[in-house]
């Protein structure tokens, strides 16, 4: 299954990764290939590629707190009110580059890691528990390892 995908890009920092779009292509359909994802109802996206600034109103309103983050996922109500969309991902600029400069790994392998992240969530993962933060992390790693990215989670 083919994912569409919806861009929203009110961010100008986004240049800072020129193939921000084409990757997260990538990433959803390995996502996909990897997860066995594959409802005949629900295959749009919309991935918003904003910043700190927006990311923190997002998260303030939705979560109740007033900071930014790097990722939110909005997953969809139910497929027959949300005419086939699963959901929304929002990821921030600057919260992603500061990240992946603090943690040592390239802008782009740290964007697949929190498209995928992001996903996940819509998909029904969660890391609430150390048991679904383990089953999630592991499919994540099989996804980045499939398009050649770091492995987000060292063994440290």
């Amino acid at each position: 299954m083919k994912l569409l995908v919806e861009f929203s890009v009110p961010c100008a920092l986004w240049r800072g990764l020129p193939k921000a779009r084409a990757l997260a292509r990538e990433t959803l359909d390995a996502c996909v290939a990897e997860s066995g994802f594959d409802p005949p109802d629900r295959k749009e996206i919309a991935l918003r590629l904003t910043g700190d600034e927006e990311m923190r109103e997002l998260n303030a309103r939705w979560r109740g707190r007033d900071e930014a983050t790097n990722v939110l996922s909005f997953p969809a109500p139910d497929p027959e009110i949300a005419g086939g969309t699963l959901g929304d991902i929002a990821l921030a600029y600057e919260t992603l580059a500061r990240e992946a400069g603090e943690a040592g790994v390239p802008l782009a392998d740290h964007f697949r890691h929190l498209v995928a992240h992001g996903f996940l969530h819509l998909i029904g993962y969660d890391h609430q528990t150390d048991e679904q933060a383990e089953r999630m992390e592991q499919l994540e790693r099989r996804i980045l390892a499939r398009l050649g990215a770091a492995d987000p989670y060292p063994a440290g």
